[in-house]
């Protein structure tokens, strides 16, 4: 079965059908409260020197993330071609399917990297991703204007205790037996779990932190975590400007970021349509910002990020000499045997 063909399983076609309707009914939600004409007004109205200066800026995010791919596969691959095949993930995943993650590891092995390495280095992201979005929630959550102090402390230990579980997780990738001793009495304990995939379950994400069990190899990873999530930061902060909204920026820019990371996490939308909306307007309203700015918001976000990934990524493909059809029908056969983190 090729991907985009006419021979499309049932399932797929159910989940592509599924996707638009998800993002229709989410349009409408985020939409029925907002007169269209209002929002239409204020996108026509946006600056477009600081839309670029974010397109800028999307597009240094990516070339931060290729880096630190890039050192997560122990620099198998170099910066630039890393790069180009996260451009190219990016791509992929506005496609109905999500492909691009698995369309990532498949062109990777081109390259010589084994399809098991590039799944578990993807881990390895989206862990660290995770635990980012965790800890800005909680700390953005916790400052919010009239926010009840039973809120604070329930974010505070959200907070710290994806720190914990981060720092055990990586104990356990240092020391795997543990990790598996743990398991072999839980089963002991439990029968019913034999019939779950634990054993490879755990064998996979014990690979993927691996390479961060090292102190110096996750203070890299993280250095660069840092300065991803900065330029996502200054992109959306950039967008605020450009719309004229005037807001505890130092709250609300974190906070939409991290709460966009969670919804386009969620793969049942057509390129994240709704979904990124609605988390930028709830972040917006959570904040005290007005409606039809959030929106608004939400629509510029969305549509400087998907130019970039669509300009991008098919500047990957050209560079890797790879054209769309080969990539994610690749990446479609590949599918069932790949590891999809977001």
């Amino acid at each position: 079965m090729r991907y985009g063909s006419a021979d499309m399983s049932p399932r797929r076609v159910a989940f592509v059908l599924a996707s638009a309707a998800v993002s229709a009914l989410l349009l409408y939600f985020i939409l029925r409260d907002a007169p269209l004409s209002e929002v239409m007004e204020s996108l026509r109205a946006a600056d477009l020197g600081l839309a670029l200066v974010s397109f800028v800026m999307v597009a240094c995010g990516l070339l931060v993330r290729g880096i630190r791919w890039s050192i997560l596969l122990g620099r198998r691959i170099g910066f630039a071609h890393a790069t180009h095949l996260v451009n190219i993930m990016f791509l992929g995943n506005q496609l109905p399917l999500r492909l691009g993650e698995v369309a990532r590891g498949v062109l990777a092995t081109r390259a010589g990297v084994p399809l098991a390495t590039s799944a578990s280095s993807i881990v390895a992201e989206r862990l660290i991703d995770t635990l980012a979005v965790v800890l800005a929630i909680a700390l953005t959550v916790s400052h919010l204007p009239g926010i009840e102090p039973a809120v604070t402390s329930r974010a505070t230990l959200l907070g710290l205790a994806a720190l914990v579980g981060f720092v055990v997780l990586l104990g356990l990738a240092r020391y795997p037996g543990i990790a598996h001793s743990a398991l072999d009495r839980a089963v002991a304990v439990i029968p019913a779990l034999r019939r779950l995939p634990l054993e490879s379950i755990l064998v996979d994400l014990l690979k993927g932190v691996e390479p961060l069990a090292e102190a110096r190899a996750l203070a890299v990873v993280g250095f660069w975590t840092v300065v991803s999530w900065l330029f996502s930061l200054v992109t959306y902060y950039c967008l605020h400007l450009a719309l004229d909204i005037e807001t505890a920026y130092a709250i609300s820019v974190p906070l939409g970021i991290a709460l966009t990371a969670l919804a386009i996490a969620v793969p049942v939308s057509i390129a994240g349509l709704g979904a990124i909306q609605g988390a930028i307007a709830l972040a917006g309203q959570m904040v005290g910002m007005d409606l039809v700015q959030a929106i608004s918001l939400g629509f510029l976000f969305h549509g400087v990020t998907l130019l970039s990934y669509a300009l991008w990524g098919t500047v990957g493909l050209l560079a890797l000499g790879a054209s769309p059809v080969s990539a994610f029908a690749s990446a479609s056969e590949s599918e069932p045997e790949a590891v999809n983190p977001a």
